[in-house]
């Protein structure tokens, strides 16, 4: 600690992570009951607060890694909440952000060491303290983008049918696609490629499926659905 700033008020920065997957046509939210006080028990988000050393963008990365076990995930900032009365303990500031990930890639075993479970987006519970209010805010930026950015890949396999496609943007979007127009624009998009592997297993008579290239897209990533 300095001299520095000795007359002035501190409060704590923690960071709150609103990680999405998508399973059964579904958006879910890993969420889970709180562990300490204030709130223990209430359903909330998972956070953390930001060391002495790190940056909050490190923080968010510890965390979302500390949650999940993987790196290279899909993460953005989605706003910073500091009502003074946010947090009944002490002045908390906090930093939200959400990432999306692919269910199947999730170590279940974290679930119980963590103490989360995926709740489906239209059945989330009340949250603990702004948390809802997070949630809401990190949709609205998913719905801005997923029309301008290829974020649903994320949430899916490396191989997925056009139907597991088109169910993630409705799941985002939250309302039906026509899937005629979907599809016939989907098609047109060079980085969507499809290969000659058959999903039998989702499908009766068998689906062909498709794969993001990341590679053609980071050459061309005009992209607008």
């Amino acid at each position: 600690m300095t001299e520095f700033y000795s007359g002035v008020q501190k409060a704590f920065v923690s960071v709150d992570i609103i990680v999405f997957g998508f399973e059964d046509s579904k958006l879910k939210l890993l969420l889970g009951k709180r562990r300490m006080d204030p709130g223990r028990g209430e359903w909330s988000l998972y956070g953390g607060f930001v060391g002495a050393e790190e940056s909050v963008d490190e923080a968010a990365h510890r965390v979302l890694f500390e949650l999940t076990g993987l790196r290279d995930l899909y993460m953005k900032q989605v706003h910073t909440f500091g009502a003074v009365d946010r947090d009944p303990g002490e002045r908390v500031i906090s930093v939200a952000y959400c990432a999306l990930i692919n269910v199947k890639d999730y170590d279940h075993r974290l679930l119980e060491e963590h103490g989360v479970q995926w709740v489906e987006l239209d059945k989330m519970p009340q949250l603990y303290s702004d948390h809802s209010d997070m949630v809401k805010r990190a949709i609205t930026l998913l719905r801005r983008r997923i029309n301008t950015e290829p974020l649903s890949f994320n949430l899916l396999p490396d191989l997925f049918t056009l139907t597991q496609l088109q169910h993630v943007y409705e799941a985002v979007l939250g309302e039906e696609i026509d899937k005629r127009n979907f599809r016939k624009r989907i098609k047109s998009i060079d980085f969507i490629e499809k290969t000659e592997l058959i999903d039998k297993l989702t499908s009766k008579r068998g689906a062909a499926l498709y794969r993001f290239n990341k590679r053609m897209y980071a050459e061309d990533p005009s992209f607008k659905l």
